[in-house]
């Protein structure tokens, strides 16, 4: 593995190096004119932190406890669709990273690899199951019973989609997955016998899905279920009226609605919804453990990072998930003891101050 990579963005730099065009922009693009892309990051840094001096931060630990699990830290994979397509390791090598890492690793729907070859291929780890609702809900179902049967934590609903967004990248590359590469747990609860292609995912995703639904799966599930894609105190309150064990503050990286609210931004009035009766998790434009620090200030129990982490895929498989994951841990780690906090859970409202954004300059 490539020496001198020091943070994410040269971990960024090098995958974008390696990676075929048009596989690179489905994983790096966003929807339409990427204004939601670009104001995920953007929106972290306008927070500063107010450090406190003369603290003991002799013994600083960014450990934390979360849906039962003991984890290195607030830290977790988030669902990346087709890893294969960014690393012959794929999903196995993802989950591997994650579990070296002390970080639990989530495993997408739309993953080329299935939950049962991810439990035997990787060591033990911490890890959940990304969900979508299908029109048949038995395909939803066998995919729920195979990743819990075979050890996963917890099912994590995405809400955002269908329908697609406006991937115009995708649209100009003519992206789609190679030759051999399907999605193999998708093809299984079909009943096998036909490679599912992109396009057929979401034409047999279920656009009819309402709160009930949502319901029925955390009252049947043996695993806390977590919906993802929240970005209103409304639809937080109605998460946790309608029985769910946490949500997860996203805008599917940018790439659903363009011009919807950047996640740092969302983050706040979900928290005050929620009232501490379920964790709040959040992902979006996180690339420092600053970052991480302000979404854990502003009261998130932890974040979700996914191009990160297939950035590190891309550059060493396993060991570069891991090197990544643990280059943000680090930098949590530091940035805990510079503002006198012992832990995650020392950080709150305290520590942030609002300063105002940039004005608006419009890409050319």
């Amino acid at each position: 593995m490539d020496d001198g990579l020091i943070n994410v963005a040269d971990f960024e730099r090098l995958a974008e190096e390696r990676m075929e065009p048009g596989a690179h922009g489905y994983f790096a693009g966003g929807a339409g004119d990427e204004v939601t892309l670009r104001e995920n990051r953007e929106a972290w840094r306008r927070w500063r932190l107010r450090p406190r001096m003369l603290v003991d931060v002799s013994a600083v630990s960014t450990a934390t406890t979360l849906l039962g699990a003991e984890l290195s830290m607030p830290i977790a994979v988030a669902p990346v669709a087709y890893q294969r397509v960014a690393h012959p390791a794929g999903e196995a090598g993802m989950a591997t990273g994650a579990a070296e890492a002390g970080a639990a690793m989530t495993l997408s729907t739309l993953a080329t690899t299935r939950p049962s070859d991810v439990a035997a291929q990787a060591p033990p780890g911490h890890r959940w199951f990304q969900l979508y609702c299908f029109k048949d809900e038995g395909i939803t179902r066998a995919l729920m019973e195979e990743a819990v049967g075979h050890g996963f934590e917890a099912i994590v609903v995405t809400v955002d989609l269908p329908p697609g967004g406006n991937r115009e990248r995708d649209a100009r590359t003519g992206f789609s997955l190679p030759a051999g590469l399907g999605i193999p747990a998708v093809d299984a609860a079909l009943g096998g016998g036909r490679e599912v292609t992109v396009a057929d995912t979401f034409e047999l995703m279920d656009l009819s899905l309402e709160w009930d639904a949502i319901a029925d799966l955390a009252a049947e599930a043996e695993v806390p279920v977590l919906v993802k894609g929240v970005l209103t105190a409304e639809d937080a309150a109605l998460a946790v009226e309608h029985g769910v064990g946490g949500i997860v503050v996203s805008n599917h990286g940018g790439r659903q609605l363009d011009c919807s609210l950047a996640t740092a931004d969302a983050l706040p009035e979900i928290v005050e919804a929620v009232e501490g009766r379920v964790p709040v998790l959040v992902d979006g434009g996180i690339r420092r453990g600053t970052d991480v620090a302000v979404a854990l200030a502003l009261g998130a129990d932890a974040v979700l990072v996914g191009r990160p982490a297939l950035w590190g895929l891309v550059a060493g498989g396993a060991e570069g998930v891991a090197r990544v994951l643990e280059i943000l841990r680090a930098e949590l780690e530091l940035t805990l003891g510079l503002c006198g906090c012992r832990s995650p859970a020392d950080l709150g409202a305290a520590h942030l101050r609002r300063v105002a954004p940039p004005p608006y300059i419009r890409s050319q």
